[in-house]
């Protein structure tokens, strides 16, 4: 080992007496061993191994030390401790020598090798401390002492011909899983309303049942440990599990969470816990917090041993047979129980999503294929043979009372299908959207008060790309609204405001519990429509009283075959997303410039379909590291520049070559810099425009994915920069399909 050690020593010498050396790997072969000597090294204690550092396998050990600007070997390596252990010779600790000539690094007293290869300068000039520090430690990785040997094995880095065969290989495979993907978009369609013809599946997955707290983990009620009964036991076990989150803070949260755990209380518990602020879960928590860190801690063996169990649950329940083709299926897992959180304000936070029983569960899948299995000692709630509805499983949630379902993934044929249609009708609607605006116009001034609300509630649908909205029993929801059921104490009427005549000031809750919030100036007619609809009304009646979404999607219907509320939407966000691009086409734009114009037309579209969200908690962080970024990069540029000027002083007036190469390399740099700095002043100014936009909605459900494709290929901009793997394969066949002429 000490041989080892001064071979390491002596490339440490060799990069200070050569400090403009490459990065250029140098292998250092450790001296054989010689037979006993006066003065050999010994182990500072009897009965342990001869070595203080840990030693890894080849595999582990091997590190790849390619970098843009040197030509380096891959070696396997032996990593070295972080604490530098101290080598005893006759008992004594080796004393360590500081030399400040060219930087603060440690050489050792004991002899070195006497031959040395000096590696050859690939730039002039010194390197500072720092350099040389980290060329000593890359060279220590180097070295590596196998088990039984002496010899230092080194890799060879890859050549172009095996990098182009590698690259090869992967291009080689993509197109084989091009050529297996289902191309159903080339098949012919089933007749109307018939989605398959052949449906097996193994079923949903149910979650594990609940397992007891240890018995070293207690609650407490009032001080006082208290064992409660499994179902109690559960359910505080999911308060406790929130804890750390705001959530638990509020009043409305802790009300319904209270409530729906003494349900699940003996009487005995519910006589004895009678306030959720007496109860202590701390234990509780902590034991959850442990858990996730240990999680958290895995080995890579462990994590492995994991993610092969995981692997073999969705072999098995995450794949259907869907006419003879093998398709993936989206959410096979059935949602464990837990709190309702909903979004926004939501005035359900807190109630308790019970546990979803096979007993719960509706199958759905083909006459000739086999039926899924139930877990042992239960059985489903139905089996069905429906070939018109696209679910597999369902099962109605508790909280809300809404149906749930098994649907296969995005990418399956389904799925792709049913966008494809979705699109195709909001196109159709280009070719008469004039004429139903014409129709709404002129219903403005109908004698008929029914017509009138409808006329302008399509007006809102068609500019302001409000949804309709859905009638709702009395407390089955949050007090969510659409545009048919906005009530009176929604909207306020300006004659004038900022200037602007005709005000309309609207403020409810929509979709999601998301607060919409807009003012909007509107046409004469609609304004005094609007004042009429409100006379002799109070704040909680209904504004269009005359109008529902059925109704309203009836007429819609009429005017043009599958025709509804929605697809105005669509077609208003598709037909925006158009006319934004080619309104911020710019093909003088780098790529990054090109992408922020993307961006900003995708922004003005979510921004149309109020599409929001909060700004991400570690967004002021994220914003100044890369501020720190920026400014590092201007130190860069700033230097750079007074290179290159010092560059053209020099070779002013000189025909010396090299001179003039030197310069060449220096605008080079430059313009490097200026690139790298420009590509993260765009990045900064999108994080910003963005903090409260939710620009991924739109793109997966609302924006005609052709649009982009074809956006992409007329602006030479990469799909993957728009579209992750997911979406390009939820929109393959948008992608196989659009040329560059694709117009919406």
């Amino acid at each position: 080992m000490a041989e080892d050690s001064n071979s390491v020593k002596a490339v440490e010498k060799e990069l200070k007496d050569n400090p403009g050396s490459s990065g250029d790997a140098i292998v250092v072969k450790p001296k054989k061993k010689k037979a006993k000597a006066k003065g050999k090294a010994k182990p500072q204690h009897e009965g342990k191994e001869k070595t203080h550092r840990k030693m890894k396998t080849p595999k582990e050990a091997s590190m790849d030390f390619e970098d843009s600007g040197d030509r380096r070997s891959q070696v396997n390596v032996k990593e070295e401790p972080e604490e530098d252990p101290d080598f005893v010779i006759k008992g004594k600790k080796r004393k360590r020598k500081v030399d400040n000539t060219d930087g603060p690094f440690s050489t050792s007293e004991a002899p070195l090798p006497k031959k040395k290869k000096k590696k050859k300068a690939a730039e002039e000039g010194q390197e500072n401390s720092a350099t040389v520090k980290k060329k000593i430690k890359g060279t220590k990785d180097k070295v590596k002492k196998e088990e039984g040997g002496h010899s230092v094995s080194t890799k060879k880095k890859k050549t172009k011909e095996e990098i182009e065969a590698a690259r090869a290989l992967k291009i080689k495979k993509k197109e084989e899983e091009e050529k297996q993907r289902w191309r159903w978009w080339e098949e012919e369609k089933y007749e109307d309303g018939i989605k398959w013809k052949f449906l097996e599946h193994k079923g949903p997955y149910f979650p594990p049942e609940y397992q007891t707290l240890p018995d070293d983990v207690k609650f407490y009620y009032n001080g006082k440990p208290v064992k409660l009964s499994l179902p109690a036991e559960e359910v505080a076990l999911f308060f406790a599990q929130m804890m750390d989150h705001e959530y638990t803070t509020k009043e409305v949260f802790r009300n319904n969470f209270f409530r729906d755990w003494r349900k699940e209380m003996t009487l005995e518990e519910r006589q004895l816990i009678m306030d959720l602020n007496k109860c202590d879960f701390g234990e509780l928590h902590a034991m959850h917090k442990q858990k996730v860190e240990a999680r958290k801690n895995l080995s890579k063996e462990e994590k492995l041993v994991n993610k092969e169990a995981n692997q073999k649950i969705v072999d098995e329940y995450g794949y259907c047979v869907l006419d003879h083709h093998r398709e993936r299926i989206g959410n096979f897992k059935i949602e464990p129980p837990g709190l309702f959180r909903g979004r926004g304000d939501h005035p359900k936070q807190g109630m308790l999503k019970k546990r979803i029983q096979p007993e719960d569960a509706i199958i759905n899948c083909s006459k000739d294929s086999r039926i899924p299995e139930p877990p042992a000692g239960h059985r489903w709630k139905e089996v069905r043979h429906d070939n018109t509805v696209t679910w597999l499983a369902s099962w109605t949630e508790n909280v809300q009372g809404s149906c749930k379902y098994v649907m296969l993934n995005a990418n399956s044929k389904l799925k792709g299908e049913k966008d494809w249609e979705k699109y195709e009708v909001a196109r159709k609607l280009k070719t008469c959207v004039d004429a139903i605006r014409a129709q709404y116009q002129e219903d403005l001034k109908s004698k008929q008060m029914g017509t009138r609300q409808r006329a302008v509630a399509l007006y809102f649908i068609d500019k302001l790309a409000l949804r309709a909205g859905n009638e709702k029993e009395e407390g089955e929801t949050a007090d969510t609204v659409g545009c048919c059921s906005l009530r009176v104490e929604h909207i306020t009427l300006h004659d004038t405001l900022d200037g602007q005549k005709c005000v309309v000031e609207f403020d409810f809750l929509g979709k999601d519990c998301i607060r919409y919030y807009n003012k909007v100036p509107v046409i004469k007619r609609v304004f005094k429509n609007l004042k009429l609809f409100m006379e002799n009304k109070q704040g909680g009646d209904d504004l269009f009283d005359r109008l529902n979404t059925q109704l309203l999607n009836k007429h819609l219907s009429s005017l043009m075959p599958g025709l509804t509320a929605k697809v105005f939407r669509t077609y208003n966000a598709s037909i925006t997303l158009q006319q934004q691009l080619k309104e911020l086409r710019n093909m003088k734009e780098n790529v990054a410039e090109k992408l922020l114009s993307y961006n900003r037309a995708n922004r003005a579209v979510a921004i149309l379909c109020n599409h929001q969200r909060a700004p991400p908690k570690t967004f002021e962080q994220s914003m100044a590291n890369l501020q720190a970024k920026i400014d590092s990069r201007k130190e860069q540029l700033d230097l750079a520049k007074k290179e290159l000027k010092q560059a053209k002083k020099e070779a002013k007036g000189s025909s010396d070559n090299k001179l003039l190469i030197v310069v060449e390399k220096k605008k080079k740099a430059v313009q490097r810099c200026e690139e790298q700095l420009l590509k993260m002043e765009v990045q900064a100014t999108d994080r910003e425009e963005n903090k409260q936009i939710a620009l991924s909605t739109s793109k997966l459900n609302y924006l005609d994915p052709r649009i982009s494709v074809a956006w992409c290929k007329n602006m030479e901009v990469q799909l993957d920069k728009i579209y992750n793997k997911t979406l390009r394969d939820k929109f393959a066949w948008a992608i196989d399909m659009t040329e560059h002429d694709f117009v919406f």
